[in-house]
């Protein structure tokens, strides 16, 4: 019946690394979106002409990989996961951009086969348009984040999931954009285009919590919305 995969919808929502398993299976395009803060550095960096090598978090393999290939590696120096790090990054760096949860999906969406593409609120349109042009269905993956996970030391890189506000917003805009084009929502995929309260961002428990931190900036570029073209499509493993 694909009652998991939402069939009979050109658009489908669903969270974290088990809405992709479940969405893969039917969907020709995922839409990874992880609005605090991998797809808004990502949209960044591809819109100044660089290119973004998602890495698993703590996947020291792969980090090797990105530095052998001639990688920045994000934290080793001037450029980060914080979109601010990236805003004057030059054209053509190639930056391998580890995280939890927007890295980690990417990496897990390419290995079904679909099309994969960084979503944000910065670039819904933008990339809505490039997955309408793919094809369908298309499968848009909230994020999320995971309890347990201390992004700033040791300790469990998987956890229950937590579902946040921020990448719920970056969903239904995405959401919004496909249906202009007669796409079809799922119930799913409909709610979150519902919800797209952008001035939510910065009061909820995410941006709550980078504003407290001092990344304020942070949270206030993650919040525009359309204000970007660039469309970041995985390629050989890279986004750009």
């Amino acid at each position: 019946m694909g009652i998991w995969e939402q069939s009979g919808h050109d658009v489908r929502l669903d969270w974290g690394a088990e809405g992709v398993a479940a969405l893969a299976r039917e969907c020709a395009v995922l839409v990874v979106v992880d609005v605090l803060s991998f797809s808004t550095t990502t949209d960044l960096v591809v819109g100044r002409g660089g290119r973004v090598l998602p890495v698993r978090w703590r996947d020291e393999r792969g980090v090797a990989l990105a530095r052998a290939a001639g990688a920045v590696i994000a934290g080793e120096g001037t450029f980060t996961l914080r979109p601010s790090s990236v805003t004057d990054i030059p054209p053509g760096t190639l930056l391998a951009l580890p995280s939890p949860n927007g890295a980690t999906l990417c990496d897990a969406a390419a290995s079904t086969g679909a099309h994969v593409l960084a979503g944000c609120l910065r670039n819904a349109s933008a990339v809505a348009a490039k997955a309408h042009e793919l094809g369908g269905p298309i499968g848009v993956i909230a994020a999320g984040e995971r309890w347990g996970v201390n992004i700033f030391g040791h300790g469990d890189t998987f956890g229950p999931l937590r579902p946040c506000v921020e990448d719920q917003v970056g969903a239904g805009a995405i959401a919004v954009a496909l249906a202009r084009f007669g796409r079809t929502l799922s119930p799913e995929a409909a709610l979150a285009a519902r919800s797209v309260d952008v001035a939510a961002i910065a009061d909820c428990v995410s941006g709550r919590e980078l504003t407290e931190a001092g990344h304020g900036g942070d949270v206030a570029l993650a919040a525009q919305i359309d204000v970007s073209e660039a469309a970041p499509v995985l390629h050989e493993g890279v986004l750009r």
